[in-house]
Parts: C-alpha cells; sequence; structure tokens
C-alpha cells in the first residue's frame, strides 16, 4: 500500500524532469537573428511583468484568505490554500517562460521547414501541459501523503484546490481581459483605421497583442486545467472516503489514473510527428490519441490490482476519455475553417457586419446542444453502471478524473497555439522571408483551432469536475448534519439559490465583457496619440513606444480584475450563510448548469467568427482586398464579427470555467461553519 502510495507523487516527479529535459532541448535551439532576439526579449519582458504584477495582486487576497482560514477552519487547510496557490503560479510562471522562448526558436526553425518548425512549437507547448498535470498530482498526493495519509487527510488539502482556484481564477480574469483589450485595441486602429496587416511593427500595440497570446492562452490555460486537475481529484478523493467500505483503495485510486496518464502523455509527445500528409492537426491528434489508448490499458491493470477488478469502474474511467475524444471532436467541427459553422458565417459576411454576427449568434448557440448530450450520457452512463447512488457519485467523479487524467497533452496541444501565433508576428515584424510565413502562417491557423477545441475540452472537464464537488459537498453536508441533503423544488430556498447560481455567469460575463471594452478603449486611444504624435510611424522611420501600450493594458487588466473576482469567492459565502446550506446547494446547481451553457456558447461561438474571418483571409470570398487593391467588404464584416467574439472565447467564456469551480470548492471548504451560524438553513 506505501508503495503504491508514493507512485503518484514520483510520477509527479518524473513528468517534471521531462518537462526540464524538454525546456534544455528547446533553450539549445538557434534563436535567429538579432532583430529577431530583440522583437523576442520585448515580448518576454512584457509577459513576465504582467504576470509579476497579477501575482502581486493577488497575493494581497491570498495572504488576507489565509489568515481567514486558519482562523476559521485550522492550519493545515491555510498551508495547503497556499501551497495550492504557490504550485498554480509555478505552473504559470513555467509554462509562460518556456512559451516566450519558444516562440522565437519556432520562427527560426521554420527556415528550415514545416516539420522541424512543428517540433519546435509543440515541446515547447509539451513544457507546460506535462508540467502542469505534474505539479498538480504532486502536490495533491504530496500533500495527502504530508498529512498522515488517511481518510481524515483528505477534507485538510480542500485548501489545496481553493488556492489553486484562486490563482486560476485571476489568471483567467486578468489574463483574459489583457489579451483581448490588446488584441481589440490593436486590432481596431492597426487593420480597420490605418489599414496596416497584423502584426505589422508600425502598430504601437503590436507586442501587447503578442504578450497577450501568452498570458491568456498559456498561463491561463495553465493555471486552469492545474486547477481542474486538482479539484476533481479531490472531489473524488472525497466521495471515495464515503465508499471506502466496499473498495479498500477508493480515495488513491484517481492519484493512480493521474500517475499512469503522465506516463502515457510523455510517450504521446514522442508520437506528434508531421507526416507525409502534411496534416498538422492529425499530427497533434496522433500524440493524443496514443497517450489515450496507453492510459486506458494502465487504468485497466491498476483497477484490476486496486479495486478487487471491478470492470465497472474501468467502464467509469473509459467514459471520461470517451467525453474528452468527443468534446475536441464536436468543438473542432464548429470551430474548423474546413467544416459548415464556419463557412456559414464567412458566407453571411457577403451582405455586411449585422448577417455576420447574427449568424455568429446562431451557431453558438447551436454548438451548445452537442457538448451538453455528450456530457449528460457520461453523467448517465458513469452513474448507472456502477449502480447508482453514492457509487453512482463515485463511478461520475473516476469518469471526471479520468477525463482530466489526459491534461498533460492536451494543454502541450493548446500551449502549441499561442507559441506558433507569436512565432508568424516575430516573423512578420522581423520581415522574414516569404518561405518562412508559408511555413508559419499555416502552423498559425491550425493553432486557431488547437486553443478552440481545448477550451472544449476544458469546458467540458469543468462540468464534470464541478459535479464531482457538488457530489462531495453533499456528502460533507450529510456527514456533518446526519441527514441526506435534499434540493426539493417546492422549498423556496432551493429555488432562491438555483435562480441566483443561475444569474451569476451572466453578471460575471457582463462584468468581463465591459472590462475588455473599458481596457481596450484606453489602448485604442494611445494608438491613436503615437500615430498622431511620433513623426514617421507610418513610414517606418520612427519607432513606436510598445512598453507604453504593454503598460497601460497591463494596469488595466489588473485594476478590472478585482470585482469579478470577488463576486466568485463572496458569492457561495453569502448565500451560504444568510440563506443556508440547501440554497447553497441550489446555488452550485445554478452556477454549474448555467455557467456550462454560456461558457459553450461564448468560447466556440467566438472561435468561429474569428476562424470565419481566417477562411476570407486565406483567400475565400475575395480574401483581405478586391482585384483593384481597396478593402474587401466582406472582409471587413468579418472583422467586425471576430472583434465581438474576441472577448467571448478569450476572456468571459474560458473564465466561467474557475468562477464554476471556485464557487463549489469554497462551499466545501465552508461547509461546516455555514451549518453552523446561517441565518435561516
Amino acid at each position: 500500500m506505501d508503495l503504491l502510495l508514493y507512485s503518484a507523487p514520483l510520477a509527479g516527479i518524473i513528468g517534471l524532469i521531462f518537462a526540464g529535459y524538454l525546456v534544455l532541448y528547446i533553450l539549445k535551439l538557434d534563436a535567429g537573428s538579432d532583430r529577431m532576439k530583440e522583437i523576442a526579449s520585448a515580448i518576454q519582458e512584457g509577459a513576465m511583468a504582467y504576470l509579476n504584477r497579477q501575482y502581486r495582486t493577488v497575493a494581497v487576497i491570498a495572504v488576507i484568505l489565509t489568515i481567514l482560514i486558519a482562523l476559521a477552519i485550522n492550519v493545515e487547510t491555510a498551508v495547503a490554500f497556499v501551497l495550492g496557490a504557490v504550485m498554480s503560479a509555478a505552473a504559470g510562471y513555467l509554462g509562460m517562460n518556456i512559451s516566450v522562448r519558444s516562440n522565437v526558436r519556432c520562427a527560426n526553425a521554420a527556415k528550415d521547414g514545416m516539420k522541424k518548425a512543428l517540433d519546435v512549437a509543440f515541446k515547447g507547448g509539451a513544457v507546460t501541459g506535462i508540467s502542469v498535470a505534474s505539479l498538480a498530482l504532486l502536490g495533491v498526493s504530496g500533500l495527502y501523503i504530508a498529512f498522515g495519509g488517511r481518510t481524515e487527510a483528505v477534507d485538510k488539502i480542500v485548501g489545496f484546490g481553493f488556492g489553486a482556484s484562486l490563482i486560476s481564477l485571476f489568471a483567467r480574469i486578468g489574463g483574459g481581459i489583457y489579451t483581448k483589450a490588446a488584441d481589440v485595441g490593436t486590432d481596431l486602429v492597426g487593420k480597420v483605421e490605418a489599414g496596416i496587416p497584423e502584426d505589422d511593427p508600425r502598430n504601437p500595440g503590436v507586442i501587447a497583442d503578442n504578450v497577450g497570446d501568452n498570458v491568456g492562452d498559456c498561463a491561463g490555460m495553465a493555471a486552469d486545467l492545474f486547477e481542474t486537475y486538482a479539484v476533481t481529484a479531490l472531489g473524488a478523493m472525497l466521495i471515495g472516503v464515503t465508499v471506502i467500505g466496499t473498495y479498500q483503495n477508493a480515495v488513491i485510486y484517481p492519484l493512480m489514473l493521474g500517475a499512469a496518464a503522465i506516463f502515457a502523455s510523455i510517450i504521446g509527445v514522442f508520437f506528434v510527428r508531421l507526416g507525409k500528409s502534411g496534416n498538422i492537426m492529425g499530427a497533434m491528434y496522433n500524440g493524443a490519441i496514443v497517450a489515450g489508448i496507453i492510459s486506458l490499458i494502465l487504468f485497466y491493470i491498476i483497477t484490476q490490482q486496486m479495486m478487487n477488478g471491478d470492470t465497472r469502474l474501468f467502464v467509469s474511467a473509459l467514459v471520461g476519455i470517451g467525453v474528452t475524444a468527443a468534446m475536441i471532436i464536436i468543438t473542432e467541427y464548429y470551430t474548423a475553417t474546413t467544416h459548415g459553422p464556419v463557412k456559414e458565417i464567412a458566407n453571411a459576411s457577403v451582405t455586411g457586419p449585422g448577417t455576420n454576427v447574427i449568424t455568429g449568434l446562431a451557431v453558438g448557440l447551436q454548438s451548445t446542444a452537442l457538448p451538453v448530450i455528450v456530457i449528460c450520457a457520461g453523467i448517465l452512463i458513469s452513474y448507472f453502471v456502477m449502480g447508482g447512488g453514492t457509487l453512482g457519485l463515485y463511478g461520475i467523479a473516476i469518469a471526471a478524473a479520468a477525463m482530466l487524467s489526459v491534461t498533460g497533452i492536451i494543454i502541450s496541444i493548446d500551449s502549441y497555439g499561442p507559441i506558433t501565433d507569436n512565432a508568424g508576428g516575430i516573423a512578420e515584424m522581423a520581415e522574414l522571408s516569404k518561405e518562412v510565413r508559408d511555413v508559419t502562417d499555416p502552423l498559425d491557423a491550425v493553432g486557431n483551432t488547437t486553443k478552440a477545441v481545448t477550451k472544449g475540452y476544458a469546458i467540458g472537464s469543468a462540468a464534470l469536475g464541478a459535479l464531482a464537488l457538488y457530489a462531495a459537498y453533499s456528502s460533507e453536508i450529510t456527514k456533518l448534519r446526519g441527514s441526506v441533503l435534499e434540493l426539493k423544488l417546492s422549498d423556496p430556498l432551493v429555488l432562491v439559490g438555483l435562480l441566483i447560481g443561475g444569474m451569476i455567469p451572466f453578471l460575471f460575463a457582463s462584468f468581463l465583457m465591459g472590462a475588455v471594452g473599458r481596457a481596450a478603449t484606453t489602448i485604442v486611444t494611445e494608438i491613436r496619440r503615437q500615430f498622431r504624435e511620433i513623426a514617421g510611424i507610418m513610414e517606418g522611420k520612427a519607432k513606436p513606444d510598445y512598453g507604453r501600450c504593454v503598460d497601460i493594458v497591463t494596469l488595466a487588466a489588473q485594476k478590472e480584475m478585482i470585482i469579478p473576482g470577488l463576486l466568485a469567492v463572496l458569492s457561495p459565502l453569502l448565500v451560504g450563510f444568510i440563506f443556508g446550506p440547501v440554497a447553497l446547494g441550489g446555488l452550485l446547481i445554478g452556477v454549474i448548469i448555467s455557467g456550462l451553457l454560456l461558457a459553450l456558447m461564448m468560447t466556440t461561438g467566438g472561435a468561429a467568427w474569428d476562424n470565419a474571418k481566417k477562411y476570407i483571409e486565406a483567400g475565400n470570398l475575395g480574401g483581405k482586398r478586391l482585384p483593384d487593391g481597396s478593402k474587401n467588404p466582406t472582409h471587413a464584416a468579418a472583422v467586425v464579427g471576430d472583434t465581438v467574439g474576441d472577448p467571448t472565447k478569450d476572456t468571459a467564456g474560458p473564465a466561467i470555467n474557475p468562477l464554476i469551480k471556485v464557487m463549489n470548492i469554497v462551499a466545501i471548504l465552508f461547509a461546516a461553519l455555514i451549518l453552523k451560524y446561517s441565518l435561516l438553513g
């Protein structure tokens, strides 16, 4: 048993060693010309300056919460909270650091062709992917061992999940506001008003835009899935405590699944190779498929050895992997330029921005249906295959844990996106040859799809993970008060909780959309000022003040992230202490349901808008310019749609994931106090 338990943190350590090997491989590569290094250095400085400032802001909130948790709950939980926050921040730092160094090496590798550039970009992304999964597994399993390795230890390490959730929430909010304010502001003035290309060095916001790719899609996604991995494992372990009479190893089984999948993900990295067909997306899917198959083989062996050979648990794990595959396939259908939905939006652009926006909204709304059906099927199969009841809830938790176990390879695919996006920008700004852009452009186009499909995975995994957390909350309340927590629709407190929970994701999203608009206004004003006051920018004779734009959007993002963050943390406490644990249960169900649907609609719809623009820019429907050299109004309409979709897919939609999980983990953490001191419950 002891050896089995230690294998989980050992797998985490091995994963970090492998990530270190990849870092050394990347850093040994040539970073190109002095001009390329200069541009890459500016992106590195901006990205790290943003991340340092963000974590300083969050540190103040974290210190206050640490003291509160130590006084209200216990010191062990407070220690776990600090460790969760520090390790989540470390995952973001590590991923960001290597991403902003891989980009220039990918651009330089593009001189040698597509195969080499893909290898650099994916291995750079794999550093983030493997590190996130390894750190999360090491943190949860290490704390479980440090707190005695018994069932009582699980309650104490809930604090780890809250620490990870806090960092994830602010990384998604602040990073999302930064990346889209910079993107929207830079595009509006540069592409729409000045008529200059994307990533043109004459645009003062171009470095801020490239920094944003990293803080949003690299550090943000890393923190998001670190948190999801950690809290889903915790949810499964908490439910495992209630079924330990049936399965002796129920608490550590989810950790063993995570350990097995880290080894599978490491193997999968080596299978990402460009074949003769030149299919970039297919190359990355090869790695994911290999990792998934190896994971399932190891899951079966672990189940046979640890869980009395009960194949029902393996079926639940199989369901989790199946849901992962289905979410990726569905999201790709709605967001890839080769499929109908994106082409439909592009065709609607022919008649103007109004029809583009209407069609994009229709696609986004429609895109919620199939994922919800898949998630429902996953819930029902994993619940009923285990026979329902508490064992059924454990089956759902194992499906969620299995889905999150392949986080390593999934984040590797996601983190590839900002690396290739930056590589294209560096190639443009350094005025590299057309042959280089002919390599970086297709890599970047695929990167848009990878970022979209991994967001679909993140939402689906967040939904299943949140259900596991809700089940853990219900079990905790049942254990504390000695009677089952029942949510009856005839109870007005349940209805109040459901309605407030259903409303919160919409209010939260409105804060973020408004924040992007306000932050974008500040950078638009600054870019216009520089175009107006710095003579010679448009002629290429004067250098814009890139750093000023980076500073402005960084400050705006920090200022705007506080209120949405407090909404997520305080709303479950207010509902719980005022209306009681039953209303809080309704709140959690409401936020899961409405949050899942809103996040799917916003992320998938926004990505479809983005790729409709890319589809036109690839030369379809007249391309960017008409034969006479004038602007193509179809492309202009698509740019408007993309501008609307940008903050939905990269700010508000992704940030709903940590919102859902933070509210659930806060409810679990403070369940005992809410039960004791609530006014109406």
